[in-house]
Protein backbone atom coordinates (compact mmCIF):
# COMPACT_ATOMS: atom_id res chain seq x y z
CA UNK A 1 0.00 0.00 0.00
CA UNK A 2 1.19 3.46 -0.90
CA UNK A 3 1.29 3.88 2.96
CA UNK A 4 -0.27 6.00 5.72
CA UNK A 5 2.72 8.55 6.34
CA UNK A 6 4.87 8.30 9.37
CA UNK A 7 4.01 11.49 10.53
CA UNK A 8 0.30 10.48 10.41
CA UNK A 9 0.67 7.17 12.09
CA UNK A 10 2.48 9.11 14.54
CA UNK A 11 0.41 11.58 15.74
CA UNK A 12 -2.29 8.61 15.97
CA UNK A 13 -0.41 7.01 18.49
CA UNK A 14 -1.14 7.39 22.31
CA UNK A 15 2.35 6.65 24.28
CA UNK A 16 5.71 7.73 24.17
CA UNK A 17 8.64 5.22 24.62
CA UNK A 18 9.11 3.32 27.70
CA UNK A 19 12.38 2.60 29.07
CA UNK A 20 11.87 -0.07 30.61
CA UNK A 21 8.79 -1.74 32.44
CA UNK A 22 6.43 -4.20 33.48
CA UNK A 23 2.87 -3.33 33.48
CA UNK A 24 -0.12 -6.22 33.81
CA UNK A 25 -3.56 -5.55 33.59
CA UNK A 26 -6.56 -8.59 34.60
CA UNK A 27 -8.53 -9.69 31.82
CA UNK A 28 -12.21 -9.41 32.54
CA UNK A 29 -13.78 -12.41 33.74
CA UNK A 30 -16.18 -12.35 30.56
CA UNK A 31 -13.49 -12.64 28.16
CA UNK A 32 -11.69 -15.48 30.05
CA UNK A 33 -11.89 -18.71 28.00
CA UNK A 34 -10.49 -22.22 28.54
CA UNK A 35 -7.09 -20.71 28.39
CA UNK A 36 -7.49 -19.01 31.81
CA UNK A 37 -6.85 -20.37 34.94
CA UNK A 38 -9.86 -22.09 36.59
CA UNK A 39 -9.22 -21.10 39.67
CA UNK A 40 -8.17 -17.66 39.65
CA UNK A 41 -11.08 -16.50 37.00
CA UNK A 42 -8.67 -14.13 35.33
CA UNK A 43 -5.33 -13.91 33.52
CA UNK A 44 -2.97 -11.64 34.21
CA UNK A 45 -0.94 -10.71 30.75
CA UNK A 46 2.02 -7.55 30.73
CA UNK A 47 4.79 -6.38 28.61
CA UNK A 48 8.55 -6.11 30.03
CA UNK A 49 9.74 -3.41 27.59
CA UNK A 50 13.07 -3.36 26.99
CA UNK A 51 15.63 -0.27 26.08
CA UNK A 52 16.74 -0.74 22.22
CA UNK A 53 18.89 2.65 22.57
CA UNK A 54 17.06 4.06 19.88
CA UNK A 55 13.79 5.70 19.15
CA UNK A 56 13.36 4.32 15.53
CA UNK A 57 9.95 2.84 14.72
CA UNK A 58 9.95 -0.59 14.36
CA UNK A 59 7.52 -2.76 12.13
CA UNK A 60 9.42 -5.11 11.50
CA UNK A 61 9.85 -8.28 13.82
CA UNK A 62 11.37 -11.36 14.05
CA UNK A 63 11.72 -13.26 17.55
CA UNK A 64 13.45 -16.61 17.20
CA UNK A 65 13.51 -17.88 20.82
CA UNK A 66 13.45 -16.17 24.24
CA UNK A 67 17.01 -15.12 23.48
CA UNK A 68 16.97 -14.26 19.92
CA UNK A 69 15.15 -11.39 18.36
CA UNK A 70 15.30 -9.10 15.38
CA UNK A 71 13.27 -5.97 14.45
CA UNK A 72 13.61 -3.66 12.04
CA UNK A 73 12.40 -0.27 11.19
CA UNK A 74 12.86 3.24 9.95
CA UNK A 75 16.23 4.77 8.49
CA UNK A 76 17.75 1.70 7.88
CA UNK A 77 17.60 0.14 11.27
CA UNK A 78 17.94 -3.38 12.32
CA UNK A 79 18.65 -4.24 15.52
CA UNK A 80 19.54 -7.89 17.03
CA UNK A 81 19.45 -9.37 20.44
CA UNK A 82 20.79 -12.65 21.54
CA UNK A 83 20.35 -12.37 25.50
CA UNK A 84 16.50 -11.70 25.58
CA UNK A 85 16.15 -8.33 25.29
CA UNK A 86 18.98 -6.90 28.01
CA UNK A 87 21.40 -5.40 25.15
CA UNK A 88 20.95 -5.03 21.41
CA UNK A 89 23.36 -4.66 18.78
CA UNK A 90 22.90 -2.55 15.86
CA UNK A 91 23.38 -4.81 12.20
CA UNK A 92 21.41 -2.20 10.18
CA UNK A 93 22.75 -2.48 6.54
CA UNK A 94 25.45 -0.69 5.66
CA UNK A 95 27.06 0.68 2.29
CA UNK A 96 23.76 -0.50 0.34
CA UNK A 97 22.08 2.68 -0.08
CA UNK A 98 19.72 1.67 2.59
CA UNK A 99 19.56 4.12 5.13
CA UNK A 100 16.69 6.23 4.04
CA UNK A 101 14.50 2.98 3.32
CA UNK A 102 11.80 1.70 5.80
CA UNK A 103 12.29 -1.77 6.44
CA UNK A 104 8.70 -2.87 7.39
CA UNK A 105 9.22 -6.62 7.73
CA UNK A 106 12.22 -9.09 8.93
CA UNK A 107 11.97 -13.04 9.03
CA UNK A 108 14.62 -14.87 10.36
CA UNK A 109 15.37 -18.03 11.27
CA UNK A 110 19.02 -18.22 14.19
CA UNK A 111 20.82 -15.51 15.30
CA UNK A 112 22.40 -15.57 11.85
CA UNK A 113 20.03 -16.20 9.05
CA UNK A 114 17.64 -13.38 8.28
CA UNK A 115 15.55 -11.81 5.31
CA UNK A 116 15.08 -8.18 5.37
CA UNK A 117 11.99 -6.38 2.93
CA UNK A 118 12.45 -2.36 2.66
CA UNK A 119 8.90 -1.14 1.33
CA UNK A 120 7.94 1.55 -1.13
CA UNK A 121 7.46 2.30 -4.88
CA UNK A 122 9.73 0.97 -7.87
CA UNK A 123 12.91 -0.07 -6.65
CA UNK A 124 12.47 0.94 -2.76
CA UNK A 125 10.68 -2.31 -2.59
CA UNK A 126 14.04 -4.59 -2.20
CA UNK A 127 14.88 -7.75 -0.09
CA UNK A 128 18.45 -8.21 1.52
CA UNK A 129 19.66 -11.40 3.34
CA UNK A 130 22.17 -12.34 5.59
CA UNK A 131 23.66 -15.63 6.98
CA UNK A 132 26.44 -13.96 9.56
CA UNK A 133 24.14 -12.30 12.01
CA UNK A 134 23.73 -9.09 9.94
CA UNK A 135 27.76 -8.57 10.09
CA UNK A 136 26.96 -8.47 6.35
CA UNK A 137 23.94 -7.79 4.14
CA UNK A 138 23.31 -9.04 0.46
CA UNK A 139 20.57 -7.35 -2.08
CA UNK A 140 18.72 -10.64 -3.51
CA UNK A 141 15.86 -8.69 -4.68
CA UNK A 142 14.87 -5.37 -6.31
CA UNK A 143 11.30 -4.21 -7.85
CA UNK A 144 12.29 -2.71 -10.89
CA UNK A 145 8.21 -1.99 -11.77
CA UNK A 146 7.05 1.57 -11.21
CA UNK A 147 3.66 0.08 -10.75
CA UNK A 148 4.94 -2.57 -7.61
CA UNK A 149 4.73 -1.71 -3.96
CA UNK A 150 6.13 -4.59 -1.90
CA UNK A 151 4.31 -4.94 1.26
CA UNK A 152 5.26 -8.14 3.32
CA UNK A 153 6.91 -11.49 3.50
CA UNK A 154 6.32 -14.91 4.98
CA UNK A 155 8.22 -17.98 5.22
CA UNK A 156 6.68 -21.49 5.34
CA UNK A 157 10.26 -22.64 6.45
CA UNK A 158 13.78 -21.56 6.39
CA UNK A 159 13.95 -21.96 2.47
CA UNK A 160 10.68 -21.63 1.09
CA UNK A 161 9.13 -18.30 1.26
CA UNK A 162 6.69 -15.41 -0.07
CA UNK A 163 7.25 -11.26 -0.19
CA UNK A 164 3.45 -9.90 -2.07
CA UNK A 165 3.34 -6.25 -3.75
CA UNK A 166 0.22 -4.30 -4.30
CA UNK A 167 -2.07 -5.56 -7.18
CA UNK A 168 -0.68 -4.91 -10.42
CA UNK A 169 -2.07 -5.30 -14.03
CA UNK A 170 -5.37 -6.23 -11.59
CA UNK A 171 -3.97 -8.74 -9.23
CA UNK A 172 -2.06 -9.48 -6.10
CA UNK A 173 1.75 -9.83 -7.55
CA UNK A 174 3.80 -12.65 -5.62
CA UNK A 175 7.29 -13.44 -6.05
CA UNK A 176 8.90 -16.92 -4.29
CA UNK A 177 12.24 -18.44 -3.21
CA UNK A 178 13.10 -21.53 -2.23
CA UNK A 179 16.62 -20.84 -1.01
CA UNK A 180 15.93 -18.77 2.43
CA UNK A 181 15.87 -15.59 0.19
CA UNK A 182 18.86 -15.92 -1.88
CA UNK A 183 17.05 -15.45 -5.47
CA UNK A 184 13.77 -14.62 -5.96
CA UNK A 185 11.37 -15.67 -9.06
CA UNK A 186 7.81 -14.38 -9.63
CA UNK A 187 4.66 -16.33 -9.68
CA UNK A 188 2.49 -16.85 -11.87
CA UNK A 189 -0.49 -14.59 -11.93
CA UNK A 190 -2.98 -16.86 -13.01
CA UNK A 191 -3.86 -18.63 -9.74
CA UNK A 192 -4.60 -15.13 -8.30
CA UNK A 193 -8.17 -13.77 -8.08
CA UNK A 194 -8.88 -10.34 -10.19
CA UNK A 195 -8.08 -7.58 -7.21
CA UNK A 196 -11.46 -4.98 -6.88
CA UNK A 197 -10.76 -1.43 -7.85
CA UNK A 198 -9.17 0.36 -5.09
CA UNK A 199 -7.78 -3.20 -3.45
CA UNK A 200 -4.40 -2.89 -1.68
CA UNK A 201 -2.31 -4.56 1.41
CA UNK A 202 -1.23 -2.39 4.58
CA UNK A 203 2.70 -2.79 4.61
CA UNK A 204 2.25 -2.24 9.00
CA UNK A 205 3.49 -5.30 10.92
CA UNK A 206 4.67 -7.51 7.81
CA UNK A 207 1.60 -10.01 8.71
CA UNK A 208 -1.08 -9.48 6.17
CA UNK A 209 0.79 -11.82 4.52
CA UNK A 210 0.94 -15.55 6.98
CA UNK A 211 2.16 -19.12 6.30
CA UNK A 212 0.26 -21.46 7.69
CA UNK A 213 0.19 -25.62 8.20
CA UNK A 214 0.70 -27.94 5.20
CA UNK A 215 1.44 -25.24 2.45
CA UNK A 216 -1.42 -22.79 3.40
CA UNK A 217 -0.70 -19.11 3.06
CA UNK A 218 -2.81 -15.80 3.71
CA UNK A 219 -3.21 -12.73 2.69
CA UNK A 220 -5.73 -9.79 4.20
CA UNK A 221 -6.80 -6.51 2.07
CA UNK A 222 -7.89 -3.07 2.51
CA UNK A 223 -9.15 -0.42 0.48
CA UNK A 224 -12.51 -1.99 -0.38
CA UNK A 225 -15.44 -2.50 1.71
CA UNK A 226 -15.85 -5.12 2.71
CA UNK A 227 -12.00 -6.15 3.35
CA UNK A 228 -11.01 -9.90 2.09
CA UNK A 229 -9.35 -12.58 3.07
CA UNK A 230 -7.27 -14.75 -0.29
CA UNK A 231 -6.19 -18.27 1.10
CA UNK A 232 -3.81 -20.91 -0.93
CA UNK A 233 -3.25 -24.53 -0.05
CA UNK A 234 -0.44 -24.78 -2.54
CA UNK A 235 2.04 -22.32 -1.36
CA UNK A 236 0.98 -19.09 -3.17
CA UNK A 237 0.22 -20.94 -6.49
CA UNK A 238 -3.27 -20.82 -6.63
CA UNK A 239 -5.75 -18.70 -4.40
CA UNK A 240 -9.24 -18.33 -3.38
CA UNK A 241 -10.84 -15.51 -1.78
CA UNK A 242 -13.75 -14.84 0.94
CA UNK A 243 -15.68 -11.35 2.09
CA UNK A 244 -14.57 -10.78 5.92
CA UNK A 245 -17.01 -8.62 7.96
CA UNK A 246 -14.03 -6.00 8.67
CA UNK A 247 -14.40 -2.53 7.42
CA UNK A 248 -12.42 -1.16 4.96
CA UNK A 249 -11.97 1.90 3.16
CA UNK A 250 -9.26 4.13 1.89
CA UNK A 251 -7.19 3.78 5.27
CA UNK A 252 -8.81 0.79 6.51
CA UNK A 253 -9.54 -2.83 6.26
CA UNK A 254 -7.22 -6.05 7.59
CA UNK A 255 -4.11 -5.29 8.92
CA UNK A 256 -2.63 -8.46 10.11
CA UNK A 257 -3.99 -11.76 10.12
CA UNK A 258 -2.79 -15.48 11.84
CA UNK A 259 -3.51 -18.96 12.34
CA UNK A 260 -3.28 -21.47 14.97
CA UNK A 261 -4.14 -24.67 12.68
CA UNK A 262 -5.75 -25.47 9.50
CA UNK A 263 -9.04 -24.11 10.42
CA UNK A 264 -8.45 -21.70 13.11
CA UNK A 265 -7.42 -18.00 11.99
CA UNK A 266 -7.72 -14.51 13.57
CA UNK A 267 -8.01 -11.25 11.06
CA UNK A 268 -7.54 -7.94 12.90
CA UNK A 269 -7.26 -4.04 11.04
CA UNK A 270 -9.40 -1.41 11.74
CA UNK A 271 -9.03 2.33 10.70
CA UNK A 272 -5.31 3.77 11.31
CA UNK A 273 -6.65 6.94 11.06
CA UNK A 274 -9.43 6.35 13.79
CA UNK A 275 -6.91 4.47 15.98
CA UNK A 276 -9.03 4.02 18.69
CA UNK A 277 -11.53 2.93 16.37
CA UNK A 278 -13.56 -0.24 17.68
CA UNK A 279 -15.98 -1.03 15.33
CA UNK A 280 -16.35 -4.35 13.10
CA UNK A 281 -12.05 -4.47 13.26
CA UNK A 282 -11.79 -8.34 14.03
CA UNK A 283 -13.22 -11.06 13.11
CA UNK A 284 -12.52 -15.47 13.62
CA UNK A 285 -12.65 -18.44 11.45
CA UNK A 286 -13.00 -22.37 12.32
CA UNK A 287 -13.16 -23.68 9.18
CA UNK A 288 -9.15 -22.65 7.57
CA UNK A 289 -10.97 -19.33 6.30
CA UNK A 290 -13.70 -19.98 3.86
CA UNK A 291 -16.16 -17.96 6.21
CA UNK A 292 -15.49 -15.63 8.87
CA UNK A 293 -17.06 -14.36 11.63
CA UNK A 294 -17.10 -10.67 13.39
CA UNK A 295 -15.76 -10.73 17.32
CA UNK A 296 -18.60 -10.24 19.84
CA UNK A 297 -16.79 -7.75 21.41
CA UNK A 298 -13.64 -6.12 19.76
CA UNK A 299 -10.28 -5.36 20.44
CA UNK A 300 -10.24 -1.62 21.82
CA UNK A 301 -8.49 0.00 18.74
CA UNK A 302 -7.17 -0.16 15.16
CA UNK A 303 -4.72 -3.37 15.42
CA UNK A 304 -1.80 -3.91 12.95
CA UNK A 305 -0.65 -7.19 14.51
CA UNK A 306 -1.87 -10.36 15.87
CA UNK A 307 -0.34 -13.73 16.70
CA UNK A 308 -1.47 -17.17 18.72
CA UNK A 309 0.11 -17.19 21.97
CA UNK A 310 2.17 -21.06 21.97
CA UNK A 311 0.72 -23.79 24.42
CA UNK A 312 -2.75 -22.75 24.54
CA UNK A 313 -5.63 -23.08 22.80
CA UNK A 314 -7.73 -20.44 22.24
CA UNK A 315 -5.30 -17.65 23.06
CA UNK A 316 -4.17 -14.75 20.74
CA UNK A 317 -2.90 -11.45 20.95
CA UNK A 318 -3.33 -8.24 19.00
CA UNK A 319 -1.07 -4.68 19.36
CA UNK A 320 -1.65 -1.27 17.92
CA UNK A 321 -0.88 2.11 18.49
CA UNK A 322 -3.46 2.09 21.46
CA UNK A 323 -3.23 -0.75 23.12
CA UNK A 324 -2.74 -4.22 23.33
CA UNK A 325 -5.58 -7.11 23.68
CA UNK A 326 -6.06 -10.40 24.43
CA UNK A 327 -8.43 -13.19 23.45
CA UNK A 328 -8.89 -16.52 25.20
CA UNK A 329 -11.19 -17.78 22.76
CA UNK A 330 -9.91 -17.99 19.28
CA UNK A 331 -10.93 -14.14 18.67
CA UNK A 332 -14.59 -14.49 19.33
CA UNK A 333 -14.28 -11.52 22.47
CA UNK A 334 -11.08 -9.23 23.35
CA UNK A 335 -10.17 -7.55 26.14
CA UNK A 336 -7.34 -4.98 26.50
CA UNK A 337 -4.40 -5.45 29.05
CA UNK A 338 -2.18 -2.93 28.21
CA UNK A 339 -2.38 0.60 26.67
CA UNK A 340 1.28 1.08 25.09
CA UNK A 341 1.68 1.72 21.36
CA UNK A 342 3.08 -1.26 19.35
CA UNK A 343 2.49 -2.16 15.44
CA UNK A 344 3.80 -5.97 15.36
CA UNK A 345 3.52 -9.24 18.04
CA UNK A 346 5.05 -12.46 17.09
CA UNK A 347 5.44 -15.16 19.48
CA UNK A 348 7.80 -18.23 19.22
CA UNK A 349 7.94 -22.03 19.21
CA UNK A 350 9.64 -22.24 22.87
CA UNK A 351 6.32 -19.78 24.05
CA UNK A 352 7.90 -16.80 23.87
CA UNK A 353 6.02 -13.32 22.62
CA UNK A 354 7.50 -10.00 21.63
CA UNK A 355 6.15 -6.96 20.42
CA UNK A 356 7.78 -4.03 18.78
CA UNK A 357 6.56 -0.60 17.31
CA UNK A 358 7.89 3.37 18.06
CA UNK A 359 9.92 4.78 19.63
CA UNK A 360 12.41 1.89 19.69
CA UNK A 361 9.48 0.44 21.72
CA UNK A 362 9.80 -3.89 22.07
CA UNK A 363 8.62 -5.66 24.74
CA UNK A 364 8.01 -9.33 26.01
CA UNK A 365 4.93 -10.42 27.09
CA UNK A 366 4.65 -11.60 30.61
CA UNK A 367 1.89 -13.93 32.09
Amino acid sequence: MRLPTRSVLLAAATTALVASATTAYAVSPGAVGRDAPAKAGVTAYGWTVTPTGTTERFRGLAPVSRDVAWVSGTKGTVLRTTDGGRTWGDVSPQGLGTAALEFRDIEAFDARHAVLLSIGEGEDSRILVTDDGGATWTESFRNTDPAAFYDCMAFSSPRRGLAMSDPVDGRFRLVQTSDGGRSWTPVDPAGMPAAQAGEFAFAASGTCLSSGVDGRTYLVSGGVDPARVFTSTDHGRTWTVADSPVAGGASAGIFSVSFRDARRGVIVGGDFAAPTGAVDNAAWTADGGRTWTKSTTNPSGYRSGSAWVPRTARTVLAVGPSGSDVSTDGGRTWSTFDTGSFDSVECTHDGACWASGEQGRVGVLTR
